[in-house]
């Protein structure tokens, strides 16, 4: 993950300090705001406004949005431009968790019988338990554990050893849309310790404890959104 290191100068514009990729840093910039609800869903992203917040040419910000394109974040028309992709329903919502309530618990289980030290070192620095942020940018420290989340869950699958199950729910970027639901600490702080729950159930190799405390993680992420919904 690239690091986007912004300030804010008196203008209110964001100056992007170019220091790795130009195009990752801006594509760090636009994610953030994207989970953050700075950029709305639905929201028409103007490439030329972008060039001039960011201080930047179009090619970094048209390779970001393209990157955002593929992470279902970004939606592109013909003719007409980008646009935030839309906030997802509540019926949409239900299905990605009664989804997630049907793989994840048993694909925890799994990687909990196939873990060792090494699985378990890199599921401990994706799950962000170590090391919660000091930067004081709410918006920064929630698109990366938005991200890490994401990471976490991901490599869970990867653990767990089923290919077609991991596929099918990255295909979903459900993590992405999920977090765009609500911009709120509560979503961070309960979540990383419903993560410690998990990577004690791992360090155990306790299959049984791994099922419980993914399907408990899973039951109180979708509770916690829910209060979203009576807002749209």
């Amino acid at each position: 993950m690239i690091s986007t290191r912004l300030r804010e100068p008196m203008t209110g514009t964001t100056q992007i300090l170019r220091a790795n990729s130009l195009a990752g840093d801006v594509y760090e910039a636009i994610f953030n705001q994207l989970m953050s609800l700075k950029i709305a869903p639905g929201q028409r992203i103007t490439v030329d406004n972008l060039v001039r917040e960011f201080n930047v040419s179009h090619t970094p910000i048209r390779e970001a949005l393209g990157r955002l394109e593929g992470e279902g974040l970004v939606v592109k028309q013909h003719l007409v431009g980008y646009r935030a992709a839309p906030q997802i329903t509540r019926r949409r919502f239900d299905e990605l968790y009664e989804l997630r309530l049907l793989l994840e618990p048993a694909g925890a289980a799994k990687a909990a019988q196939a873990m060792d030290d090494e699985k378990l070192t890199i599921l401990t620095e994706a799950a962000g338990v170590m090391s919660r942020s000091n930067n004081r940018d709410e918006r920064v420290n929630y698109s990366a554990f938005a991200r890490n989340d994401a990471i976490f869950h991901d490599r869970i699958m990867e653990f767990a050893g089923n290919e077609l199950i991991r596929e099918t729910l990255a295909f979903q970027h459900t993590h992405f849309h999920i977090f765009r639901l609500m911009f709120h600490r509560r979503v961070t702080e309960e979540a990383l310790g419903e993560h410690q729950m998990l990577l004690d159930a791992f360090a155990a190799r306790d299959p049984g404890a791994a099922a419980s405390a993914m399907r408990i993680h899973i039951e109180h992420s979708r509770d916690r959104l829910l209060p979203a919904f009576d807002e749209i």
